[in-house]
């Protein structure tokens, strides 16, 4: 007698993932030329949205998708596979969303989780160049009678030129370091693209000047209420760029050198898909973006405890939990920030002259990872988890830059 079987329940994952990977394949297929035109991917980044990108970790009862972190963490990586660029569009994003999600019960927090389902997201202004002193802001954010107003330039502003919203630090008038939600479309907010790296070029990283612009009462916030695993969290975007960048690098070498039919005379097979020199350097692309994954995805495990003890913070189970999930997330970036771009510049081995025409775009898999490489620089980090193997020093959750006065 022939039997059936239940079909198989599609997972929370599986259906975002059937969602977006249209979009991702439209992404993918741009990608080169954005890169050589500098075309911000305004187009794409709204594609997004409109996909339901923003609500990805918003629970279901709010709209959302109610991805867990390292579900989201498989969504991001995937996405730097079809344009580095983008996951780190929606870094500032990822992280307000999760200050939300972590917040009191209430109507502001219901507020904004149901902004993120409806399609809006957060850009970022933290940081500040010049010669301000360390541990310092220059960015003031003042009440009077017409309300909060924010004055000051900022940084290194990712994603904001594509936001609806900026998550921005500054020093209130009562003398507290706090953070304030600012509607990007208001005359008072002006965004530049001066970002002028090598890598990650279309992530919008320039400069934003607030000029009284408005900042409702319900969008201030202190900063010390912050959700305590923010730094892991923004670090785990990056490490999912990476290891999409690898997959990439992985994906696009492999095309390369199975369509090539030129060889050396002094190769060693007719064609060069078939040459074992060249197929172990594929499989050395192939093991980093392997382990790159397999990173991504233990961080993102450890941080999603760290989100589940929010609601108790302070105990020594959170804080247990923070710590491991800033150790995680360094120790992974110690690895992969010298791993990834070490392993992409392989591709040149593989193809010779011919990999370096600049119609094929190949440079950006080194120069993108490079420049996420470059963020948080990993050469502190590993000392902060060699101090914690050693002497169980807690980490630092948060650091700043500036220039240091005499005593410091």
């Amino acid at each position: 007698m022939p039997t059936t079987t239940a079909p198989e329940t599609v997972s929370r994952l599986d259906s975002v993932l059937e969602r977006l990977r249209p979009v991702f394949d439209d992404i993918a297929a741009g990608a080169v030329r954005r890169e050589q035109e500098h075309t911000l991917p305004h187009t794409e980044v709204r594609r997004l949205v409109d996909a339901g990108f923003a609500g990805l970790r918003v629970p279901v009862e709010d709209g959302g998708d109610g991805l867990t972190i390292p579900e989201l963490a498989e969504v991001l990586v995937e996405l730097a596979a079809a344009d580095s660029n983008l996951p780190q569009i929606f870094r500032g994003h990822i992280a307000f969303v999760e200050d939300r999600l972590t917040a009191p019960p209430g109507a502001d927090r219901d507020r904004w989780l149901r902004r993120f389902a409806d399609g809006e997201f957060v850009g970022n202004a933290w940081s500040e160049v010049g010669q301000g002193a360390l541990g310092t802001s220059s960015t003031t954010l003042d009440r009077d009678t017409d309300g909060w107003t924010l004055n000051g330039r900022k940084f290194y502003t990712t994603g904001s030129i594509y936001a609806d919203w900026i998550d921005v630090t500054a020093r209130r008038s009562d003398d507290v370091d706090g953070t304030a939600l600012v509607r990007t479309s208001q005359p008072g907010v002006s965004i530049t693209d001066d970002w002028d790296g090598f890598g990650q070029q279309l992530t919008g990283t320039g400069t934003t000047v607030f000029d009284r612009a408005a900042v409702e009462d319900d969008n201030v916030f202190a900063f010390a209420d912050r959700f305590r695993y923010q730094t892991a969290i923004y670090q785990l975007v990056l490490l999912a760029v990476l290891a999409g960048v690898a997959r990439a690098a992985e994906r696009d070498t492999a095309r390369e050198v199975r369509d090539r039919t030129r060889v050396y005379s002094h190769g060693s097979a007719s064609l060069v898909r078939d040459d074992p020199q060249i197929q172990a350097i594929v499989g050395e692309i192939s093991s980093v973006a392997f382990v790159a994954q397999a990173t991504v995805r233990n961080v993102a495990d450890t941080i999603e405890r760290a989100y589940e003890t929010a609601g108790r913070r302070g105990s020594a189970e959170d804080d247990a939990a923070n710590i491991a999930a800033e150790i995680a997330s360094a120790q992974g970036q110690v690895v992969l920030s010298t791993l990834v771009p070490q392993v992409v510049t392989r591709v040149f081995d593989t193809l010779g002259a011919s990999a370096v025409s600049r119609a094929k775009g190949l440079d950006r898999h080194w120069r993108n990872a490079r420049t996420v490489a470059s963020h948080n620089p990993w050469i502190y980090k590993a000392k902060i988890v060699g101090d914690w193997a050693i002497n169980e020093t807690p980490p630092p959750f948060l650091w700043e830059i500036g220039v240091a006065t005499p005593d410091r």
